[in-house]
């Protein structure tokens, strides 16, 4: 095989040539032909952080929920186990000192309410002799 040259080979021109001097002032008409007044731009990011912003708030928010309803509902009130065992163990309390602490309106929801089925359901146990066939009934 031949050895092959490219430099010692005849060389096809291309067919296109610049003009002289063209790549000098090249930069100085583009800045030319730029319109002098540059259009407002408005940034993508810009957008973005809105949502971006507006997802955060709603997250807090959505954390914030269960924090605030544990908060709310072990507020002041006192269940029912708690005060009667506070009261069982004080010694120094009578009958007397929870009286003069009631209201009205406690001492009258304390209050018995028979209604006239109670009364005759124990009418009925009352005159019936066989009560125990009657429970097992």
């Amino acid at each position: 095989m031949k050895a092959f040259k490219l430099e010692n080979e005849y060389r096809i021109e291309s067919g296109f040539k610049t003009p002289d001097h063209y790549f000098d002032h090249l930069s100085a008409k583009v800045l030319e032909q730029l319109p002098e007044n540059e259009p407002k731009v408005i940034s993508i990011f810009h957008r973005r952080k809105t949502v971006i912003l507006m997802i955060a708030a709603l997250l807090i928010l959505a954390l914030m929920i269960p924090i605030y309803t544990t908060v709310s509902t072990n507020s002041k009130e006192l269940d029912e186990t708690t005060l009667e065992n506070y009261l069982a163990y004080q010694s120094n309390l009578n009958q007397y000192d929870l009286i003069s602490e009631l209201e009205t309106e406690d001492i009258t929801k304390m209050q018995p309410v028979y209604s006239p089925e109670d009364k005759v359901i124990e009418d009925i146990l009352t005159t019936n002799s066989d009560v125990e066939q009657l429970l097992f009934e």
